[in-house]
């Protein structure tokens, strides 16, 4: 079963997605489930748990932005606030009976790096984002071969047509979020997609240093 569980709607500061159109798309795709990670906001994943949706699993979420760099957190019940040390950040969506991944561990703006993603008491590591380079989502796979930890994908969208760009691939069977946690902790999961280009990149980077100037030089 292929699930996008890194998506950003209207919730976060730069998403241009509503909630229900980020559902719709999933569904339209064949994608069964999906997971809206909204920068510091839990408030995605809430409204898209509301909607009567029976074809596609909802794993709440949300990405959080630590000392060091942006934490996902899934299967959490409420909001972690932003600016915590990582180690305190995984502590909180652990208190939560969560599970902590390390996206895009190698992204200059917003990633870990390595020592953090090493240090850090993660549950998964992120190997493929479709907003990342080829060469981060190979670094960031060689990371999780070496730590032995379970990986995880997804697009990073913040617009309709990123949607399922990249993904994470669950065993068959998974019913709710409860499956699909444990088949993230068991190792049961794959990551496929599709990473940025280089032409892509020279749009991102202009992007990323404009938005970075109007947030007074502050992490999103």
């Amino acid at each position: 079963m292929r699930a996008d569980i890194h998506i950003h709607s209207i919730h976060s500061s730069d998403g241009k997605v509503s909630v229900g159109d980020v559902v719709k798309r999933c569904r339209m795709l064949g994608f069964g489930a999906v997971s809206i990670v909204d920068h510091n906001s839990f408030a995605g994943s809430v409204e898209a748990l509301a909607l009567e949706n029976e074809d596609v699993i909802i794993l709440p979420g949300m990405e959080i932005t630590t000392a060091a760099g942006h934490v996902l957190a899934y299967h959490i019940t409420e909001e972690v606030e932003r600016g915590l040390s990582v180690e305190e950040t995984i502590d909180r969506i652990h208190g939560l009976a969560g599970i902590a991944v390390a996206p895009h561990p190698f992204r200059i703006w917003s990633g870990l790096g390595r020592m953090e993603a090493i240090k850090g008491r993660f549950d998964a590591i992120e190997v493929m984002n479709a907003r990342s380079m080829g060469g981060s989502n190979k670094r960031a796979q060689d990371l999780a071969r070496s730590l032995d930890r379970p990986v995880t994908g997804g697009s990073d969208a913040h617009s309709l047509d990123q949607i399922g760009k990249s993904f994470t691939v669950f065993p068959e069977g998974c019913q709710n979020p409860d499956d699909l946690v444990k088949a993230i902790r068991n190792k049961r999961t794959t990551a496929e997609g599709s990473s940025r280009t280089a032409i892509g990149s020279m749009g991102y980077g202009l992007k990323c240093i404009s938005e970075w100037a109007r947030r007074g030089f502050r992490r999103l």
